[in-house]
């Protein structure tokens, strides 16, 4: 018969297997200082700590380490857009340089500009050698976002087309 509040050990040797010696877990609690208490209690009591708010204190820590990847992915992906758009305005300078009876470099400068967003700085040089029109551009390279500031380079850009003559 089992007494009210106490676990039946079942099998023999079960009590040297649980550490308990056939004592009720409640005996066993009292020999052992828990008295009932919470699991998080009684590791707490053995060293072991809850490990509630692990997860914010890593975010912070890694926090900036994921704005720099970011940043660095961002800049990336300006580099590549100012390659092209470096390339489509070369072309256009260089097919406007072709075409036109007035200034060559006035006409390269203008069609180059034309598709170049506003706060994109490039510089525009059209030349004729012969039968041939030569356009360069040097786009500079913002830092982050357009209009602030620039980094110490530029993504160069040239196309070369031949004169169109009016007529044939």
């Amino acid at each position: 018969m089992r007494l009210p509040g106490t676990w039946p050990v079942t099998g023999p040797g079960s009590a040297e297997r649980d550490g308990t010696h056939g004592a009720a877990p409640a005996v066993h609690a009292e020999r052992h200082g828990t008295h009932g208490a919470a699991p998080a209690v009684h590791a707490e009591r053995h060293g072991f700590r809850d490990d509630r708010g692990q997860a914010a204190i890593e975010f912070t820590g890694t926090l900036p380490l994921i704005l720099v990847t970011l940043a660095l992915l961002w800049q990336a992906a300006v580099i590549g857009y100012a390659f092209t758009l470096a390339g489509n305005a070369v072309d256009k300078a260089v097919s406007a340089a072709t075409t036109t009876d007035g200034s060559r470099q006035a006409a390269c400068v203008r069609a180059g500009r034309e598709d170049l967003p506003g706060s994109w700085a490039a510089d525009f040089s059209c030349s004729r050698d012969g039968d041939m029109v030569r356009a360069e551009v040097a786009l500079k390279v913002p830092l982050l976002f357009p209009g602030a500031f620039d980094l110490p380079f530029t993504v160069p850009a040239e196309a070369a087309a031949a004169v169109e003559r009016p007529g044939g």
